[in-house]
């Protein structure tokens, strides 16, 4: 079973040379950590950040330059700073190649709700629905389950969706798992894991294929 940056680590696997990639709030924030050195990779936060690099190590912190989820980062040589605006015009016009959040809830279907609980304060939407609507590639980064062991890999999400049949794939502590027009097609299943475990952990449909190999990370 993988803990967060576990998760982080497996996603990093899938970021190319070349890439502008979004990174959302929480265990996406991560992912900058764990890229290979061996490529080039432009991390953009919504705030207006194009060049992020990994967290600063502690002492080294600069209070002025953070990410969308207020966390202090750092920057690479050739990084640039700009307004929400062109910030928002740049996801919107789909210059991203790839875009990685986390959610609460995804469904078989690719839909994903990762903005609000009825009933819990909220200041807002935020950025999340600009990316799930501009974006063709999206990675989820979530647990698998609850903290009263639900399912949040679900046939149909229970909470506000934040966008429609969006999702490509997500990464889990469990699996990392394919959307398809069937359902959750299960690719990987985190060290340690046992396929049964995966299916009893997921509500929605969950197609398996054969042997389930472990991930390497």
């Amino acid at each position: 079973m993988l803990d967060k940056n576990g998760i982080a680590k497996r996603i990093a696997k899938e970021v190319q040379d070349g890439y502008y990639v979004n990174l959302g709030i929480g265990i996406p924030t991560l992912v900058a950590n764990y890229v290979r050195n061996d490529i080039e990779v432009e991390f953009q936060s919504e705030n207006g950040v194009l060049g992020m690099g990994p967290f600063p190590f502690e002492g080294e912190e600069d209070a002025d330059v953070i990410n969308a989820g207020k966390q202090t980062i750092t920057t690479l040589p050739g990084a640039s700073f700009f307004d929400s605006a062109l910030s928002f015009s740049m996801i919107r016009g789909k210059h991203v190649d790839l875009t990685i959040l986390g959610a609460m809830e995804v469904s078989e279907n690719g839909d994903i709700a990762n903005w609000k609980i009825p009933g819990r304060m909220v200041k807002g939407m935020g950025g999340a629905m600009d990316l799930v609507a501009s974006a063709e590639n999206i990675i989820v980064a979530m647990m698998h389950t609850n903290k009263h062991g639900e399912s949040k890999l679900l046939k149909k999400c229970s909470l506000p969706l934040t966008g429609v049949g969006c999702v490509k794939r997500i990464v889990t502590n469990l699996a990392v798992i394919e959307i398809t027009q069937k359902g959750f097609n299960l690719l990987e299943r985190a060290p340690g894991v046992s396929v049964e475990e995966i299916k009893n952990a997921t509500e929605g449909t969950l197609i398996i294929e054969g042997n389930i190999p472990e991930m390497d990370i």
